[in-house]
């Protein structure tokens, strides 16, 4: 994890010094001269700092763990655990993935698989608007591009370890497609949509897995604070926060297409109400 996204997790979550030495283990000391930008940590360090935010719920700086699967036993309650094959971490492929029942939603990341709790209808909504603006914007500017919702399988790294369902994605490349049932490589223009349960998988994990596979621009919507956080990764993992009054530039659109999200909040509001 990049020490600058630790800097924005550390206000996002209202961590004091002394927390962060806690949860990581790294003398308050040098947390202190860390986050004050007064020595430039090693890399032992920064790992080290990292996992004060790795094994973080974000909802409300809490120290639930994040939605992953370290065992098969681990995936849930009952008996769907029983439904992911008995592996060793990190092991599994996608065999195992195209394997599983229909009714078992996951995403499979560098071998391991990650639950995905059923979405909320805020985010439904929220996600409904997004690809309908999106779409028609594109349209209107005859763009190339396609945008597609989820569930739709993106095989990000192009390989046999990794296969993840975004919530809304943008490709531009129409080999990309493959066969049909999948995407191959990773989407220039990503949206996640953040829910209780996926706060540290979308704001940590996916945001670093995104930046490395090579996506250009990455959106974190982030419902329960009203937020937007905008990163371009092709400018050095630059962060634009936005409201959902305002009125985003999609970067890779070179701000020619915008998205509406006082229109968003207004739909919200009128299905359920102010307190969404």
């Amino acid at each position: 994890m990049l020490l600058d996204e630790m800097k924005r997790l550390k206000v996002q979550y209202g961590y004091s010094h002394q927390t962060i030495a806690d949860k990581s283990g790294v003398p308050i000391s040098t947390v202190q001269k860390v986050f004050g930008d007064i020595t430039h940590p090693r890399e032992q360090t920064l790992k080290k700092l990292a996992k004060a935010f790795l094994h973080t719920d974000a909802t409300e700086g809490s120290d639930r763990p994040p939605m992953h699967v370290n065992e098969a036993s681990h995936y849930m309650e009952g008996s769907s655990a029983e439904k992911i094959p008995d592996k060793t971490d990190g092991s599994y492929t996608l065999d195992d993935y195209y394997a599983l029942p229909d009714d078992v939603r996951v995403e499979l990341i560098d071998g391991i698989f990650y639950n995905m709790a059923s979405p909320r209808l805020v985010h439904q909504e929220i996600l409904g608007d997004l690809f309908i603006q999106l779409k028609l914007s594109i349209k209107k500017n005859k763009g190339n591009c396609r945008v597609y919702q989820s569930p739709c399988d993106v095989q990000l790294d192009g390989d046999n370890k990794t296969m993840l369902q975004p919530d809304l994605f943008i490709i531009c490349d129409k080999d990309q497609q493959g066969d049909g049932k999948s995407i191959i490589g990773a989407p220039a223009f990503i949206i996640e949509i953040l829910s209780p349960s996926s706060r540290s998988h979308d704001m940590v994990l996916k945001l670093n897995k995104y930046k490395n596979a090579g996506v250009r621009e990455y959106w974190i919507v982030d419902p329960k604070y009203r937020k937007v956080y905008c990163y371009d990764f092709t400018d050095d993992l630059q962060l634009c926060t936005y409201t959902f009054h305002d009125r985003i530039p999609v970067t890779i659109y070179d701000g020619q297409i915008t998205i509406d999200f006082q229109e968003i909040y207004d739909e919200l509001v009128t299905a359920f109400g102010e307190d969404f």
